[in-house]
């Protein structure tokens, strides 16, 4: 116990008493123990019957030995045995009194210190299991021990029809607890020998190697960028070395993923330090040109607007980078815009003229007109379109008849599928799998798949669809964009039950 320490005068609170530790029990104990309680339940179940048959055995061998008690006595003259014989007999069978019925006769054969009263009969002739038990449990906690029971059996003549014997019940209780203190001695030896050994074999096979996985979980959460804090492989086959297997490349896809992410957090920084001093500088731009736009030179009138535009696009870009993860892009402002001139837009944003050898075809359904952000759609196809010209020069792109990239837009009811492919050498299986996703579905080698994300992002923000399709030449993304008022799930079902 310990002692009271007197609050200070400083201190009005009651102190608050630490709580007492609670004892831990290990995953080994507990399986010690459940061992133990479980062979103890199984020798329970075993005693049960045993102690049941052991008190019919112990009356049928008295019953056996008055049985030949019986022949002497029948096989005196005229039946008269002397008393001190005839107690002789009953002494060494434990028994009072033997009768048998022979015929219509009942015989009592030998009887001495008769008691006055019969507390239980048992009829050896018939005996039902359940009924047996109850009788032997019966025995041990409720019958007295000088009580008389009288025990009747069938007869060793021919002529007999059954032999009776009265017994005081007292041996028959104490051979019966006898019993049950040798059967518990055993229970508790097979207990102990039996629990060690599956202790021994459980803790082999399941408790050590589940306390090495719980360690090297925890150091793991410790450090998981740490590569030597990652689970060494057993190899073994079970279940255990699964759950290794498993774990370990769990362990290893997430230390990859968290290295990722640092790394993704000091490129992030960076580029935003970038992105800022860039977005002055355009702004800056920005000024010469408007002051460009005032010149009377005809070209320069021509190309000063175009110029314009594609400096705020350039700055609004920025400012979109510097937003991009950590908020989400703007909700769309839709309204319905010609696809034709948006996709002249993009070629020309793209610079690809007379001296590239790309050739760009456009085949869009006359007056095609969609419900979407001008901003936003020229972006996702301005991405599209530029992966796709990366793809043909890193392809080596030498002959517009064969390099090609071929923007297609058609209205399939409610919603417009506007189609960006090339004739590159398509997507790679590596970039499927994580396609669209930022710094991971890049297309092709030294991408970031920035432009992927940013399409995908834009394009959902409408409710649409974009994908890539499968069994092209190069490379086809197809976008779907669905009017504000259609649903586009609702749409491909009704074009799949048609």
């Amino acid at each position: 116990m310990q002692p009271e320490i007197e609050p200070t005068a400083k201190s009005d609170a009651p102190a608050t008493p630490h709580p007492s530790r609670a004892v831990r029990v290990g995953l080994s104990g507990k399986l010690l123990l459940l061992t133990v309680v479980f062979v103890m339940l199984a020798e329970v179940l075993i005693y049960v019957p045993s102690i049941a048959n052991f008190r019919l055995n112990w009356l049928n061998d008295r019953l056996a030995a008055a049985h030949t008690a019986a022949l002497v006595l029948d096989a005196a003259p005229s039946g008269m045995v002397p008393d001190s014989l005839a107690k002789q007999i009953l002494d060494s069978i434990g028994a009072r009194a033997v009768a048998m019925k022979m015929g219509d006769q009942r015989r009592l054969l030998a009887a001495a210190n008769l008691p006055s009263e019969i507390e239980h009969d048992i009829d050896l002739r018939h005996v039902v299991w359940w009924r047996a038990i109850a009788n032997a449990f019966e025995v041990l906690l409720f019958d007295a021990p000088d009580d008389a029971i009288r025990v009747i059996g069938p007869a060793p003549m021919a002529e007999g029809q059954f032999i009776e014997i009265i017994l005081d019940e007292g041996p028959l209780r104490t051979a019966m607890l006898t019993f049950s203190v040798n059967i518990l001695l055993l229970s508790l030896v097979i207990s102990a020998v039996t629990a060690t050994l599956v202790f021994l074999a459980l803790h082999y096979l399941l408790v050590r190697p589940m306390g090495r996985i719980t360690a090297n979980m925890v150091a793991f959460r410790a450090d998981p960028e740490n590569p030597s804090r990652i689970i060494q492989q057993s190899g073994r086959r079970d279940e255990v070395g699964t759950a290794e297997a498993e774990l370990g490349a769990m362990q290893r896809e997430l230390a990859s993923m968290l290295h990722q992410k640092s790394r993704l957090a000091a490129l992030g920084l960076a580029v935003s330090k970038i992105n800022h001093d860039l977005r002055n500088l355009l702004a800056s731009a920005q000024l010469f040109s408007d002051q460009l736009s005032n010149l009377p030179d005809p070209k320069v009138q021509r190309f000063a607007p175009k110029l314009m535009r594609a400096l705020e696009r350039a700055i609004a870009f920025c400012q979109s980078t510097l937003s991009y993860g950590a908020a989400q892009e703007a909700p769309p402002e839709r309204k319905p815009i010609l696809v034709e001139p948006l996709i002249e837009e993009v070629h020309e944003a793209l610079g690809l003229g007379l001296d590239v050898p790309i050739r760009w075809i456009v085949s869009v359904e006359r007056g095609l007109t969609v419900d979407a952000d001008h901003d936003q759609l020229f972006r996702v196809i301005v991405n599209l379109a530029r992966n796709a010209m990366q793809a043909l020069e890193a392809h080596g792109a030498r002959d517009p008849a064969r390099d090609q990239i071929r923007i297609t837009g058609r209205r399939d009811g409610g919603v417009v599928v506007i189609e960006v492919s090339d004739t590159g050498p398509g997507v790679s299986e590596r970039a499927r799998s994580h396609l669209f996703q930022a710094f991971q579905g890049s297309t092709r080698a030294g991408g970031f798949g920035l432009g992927l994300a940013i399409a995908a992002e834009l394009v959902r923000a409408h409710g649409g669809e974009i994908k890539l399709v499968p069994g092209t030449i190069g490379a086809t993304f197809s976008i779907a964009i669905a009017d504000a008022a259609v649903d586009l799930d609702k749409q491909h079902g009704e074009r799949a039950s048609a």
